[in-house]
């Protein structure tokens, strides 16, 4: 039986977004909802980015849904997002071992948006599941 660990930080360029939760661990195969609240104060629509990152690794871009819950964007055929009021889910489905990773939740205005200047390096320390363990022990790590 694996556990799969997913953990998430939010960054904008000017309103505010943040995720519901820090971490969260999974069993194999279960279907896995990660959210953002957000809030926008100006009258500029916005689009929320979805991103994935590996330790020691860029950044991968998952997917792009507007304010409106249209989806901009491919997504990987496991996920989808929807938004809810003044939050955002990434729904992935069946997780994999694959999907340990860190998630970042972005808010972009789609008028002056960069997605150079997304998002930060954070001094984030996570828990990694060790494979195998019985005694289900975390490990920490850094990105």
């Amino acid at each position: 039986k694996h556990y799969i660990l997913f953990s998430m930080t939010g960054d904008s360029m000017a309103d505010s977004i943040e995720p519901r939760f820090t971490h969260k661990a999974v069993d194999e195969g279960e279907n896995v909802t990660l959210s953002c609240r957000y809030e926008i104060t100006g009258t500029i629509s916005s689009n929320l980015h979805w991103y994935k990152q590996y330790p020691k690794s860029k950044p991968e871009f998952l997917l792009n849904i507007m304010q409106t819950g249209t989806l901009v964007s491919n997504k990987p055929a496991q996920m989808d997002a929807k938004i809810r009021g003044d939050e955002v889910d990434l729904i992935i489905s069946s997780a994999a071992v694959s999907d340990s990773a860190l998630y970042y939740c972005a808010l972009v205005p789609t008028v002056t948006g960069n997605p150079a200047a997304l998002y930060k390096n954070p001094d984030t320390v996570l828990f990694k599941y060790i494979e195998g363990s019985s005694d289900k022990y975390f490990e920490k790590f850094k990105y």
